[in-house]
């Protein structure tokens, strides 16, 4: 069922919509031409040092889409190092307990491709990784994902077609890693407060809901 406020917000969208650049050459007007070193640092294949970049990871972010285009970002985390790097052109991401969606799984097996943005907490360097993808259950792959302890149900399968560090001015600009400047802890809703209103269940309450999750979080590697 469509609400009014939902009616209202797609009405919006559509009256933004009506005047929206429609092609690259649009776009590129707005922006003068990147420098040169921002193109040629682009690579199909892993260095020494980008390889490193991803053993210190503990976090990265798939971004895929579905059969129909619709996209999807989702972060996976692990021990520094918990994705691994086969060769230079091969890496595999151990899928991880969750909430069983599978939303960038389903994903993966549908178009084969992901995009991944690779973060190492409390540092400003990233790296982005475009390329195919597959989602594989091949007992003797899995065998060497054990991050955190056992080896996952499944894992996804990548092939570097792009690889290139992303400037770090993004996480420079939101303070990421600057605890003085960041707001305090009940500015936010909790995850438990937008649980509730999402499921919007009668009888449901926000105790029953942090139960859940802190009973999600003791069991988060099982």
């Amino acid at each position: 069922m469509t609400t009014d406020t939902g009616t209202a917000t797609g009405l919006l969208f559509d009256a933004l919509k009506a005047d929206a650049l429609t092609s690259p050459e649009q776009l590129r007007e707005l922006y003068p031409e990147p420098n040169e070193n921002a193109l040629r640092k682009e690579s199909d294949r892993l260095t020494d040092e980008t390889r490193a970049l991803i053993g210190c990871a503990s976090l990265v972010f798939v971004g895929s889409t579905d059969a129909e285009g619709r996209a999807d970002v989702t972060p996976r985390g692990g021990p520094p190092g918990f994705v691994s790097v086969l060769d230079d052109r091969t890496l595999a991401i151990p899928d991880a307990t969750g909430n069983k969606r599978l939303d960038t799984l389903q994903n993966v097996v549908e178009t084969g491709r992901v995009g991944l943005l690779f973060v190492v907490p409390g540092r400003t360097t990233t790296l982005r990784v475009n390329g195919r993808a597959f989602v594989s259950a091949r007992p003797e792959l899995l065998g060497r994902l054990t991050a955190v302890g056992k080896p996952p149900v499944s894992a996804i399968v990548v092939h570097i077609e792009q690889a290139y560090q992303h400037c770090p001015k993004s996480l420079m600009r939101g303070n990421a890693w600057q605890p003085e400047k960041w707001l305090p802890a009940d500015a936010q809703p909790s995850s438990a407060q937008v649980t509730l209103a999402q499921l919007n269940l009668p009888g449901l309450t926000i105790e029953q809901i942090e139960e859940s999750e802190r009973e999600s979080l003791r069991t988060r590697y099982e």
